[in-house]
């Protein structure tokens, strides 16, 4: 193929050319790439880092409420505890005790006859306007017949009164 002009070797240095220029894309491409990857390792580390500090922030929040609610609460315990001791020292227990289940059993029934209560009237309301609605169309109808009758009645004493 050569004939003395130099054309290998004009080809094989082109071809050198664009092989090299190919790598130098390829080398660009990756650096470029390396460091989009290595920012988002940053950022995605700062993230977690920021994440992580405002769930202890919010732990600690939290922990301290709980423990001063159950501190609280214990503190109502206590309280409650010293003056179911007081009244039982008086005698006073076994009373309230008595009276606090009459009261119970009286509430429990009271309830359940107001909502008895509520539901009668209801129920009488609707059977009374259902009577008034059925006494109304008796009264309608009754007075039809009446008029019909009365119609008649004088129908036939007019009648009566052309015959005679």
């Amino acid at each position: 193929m050569s004939n003395g002009n130099g054309v290998t070797e004009t080809l094989t240095h082109a071809a050198e050319v664009v092989a090299e220029t190919a790598k130098d894309i390829g080398n660009t491409v990756k650096k470029k790439a390396k460091a989009a990857v290595k920012s988002a390792k940053k950022t995605a580390k700062t993230a977690e880092k920021d994440v992580s500090a405002r769930a202890k922030k919010v732990t600690k929040a939290v922990t301290k409420r709980v423990s001063a609610a159950k501190k609280k609460l214990e503190a109502a315990k206590t309280a409650a505890s010293a003056e179911i001791a007081a009244l039982k020292k008086k005698g006073a227990g076994k009373k309230a005790a008595a009276k606090k289940t009459a009261t119970k059993k009286t509430a429990t029934k009271a309830p359940a006859k107001k909502a008895a209560a509520k539901k009668a009237p209801a129920k009488k309301v609707a059977a009374k306007k259902a009577a008034v609605k059925k006494a109304v169309k008796k009264v309608a109808k009754k007075a039809t017949a009446k008029k019909a009758a009365v119609k008649r009645s004088v129908a036939a004493k007019k009648g009566a009164a052309k015959k005679a």
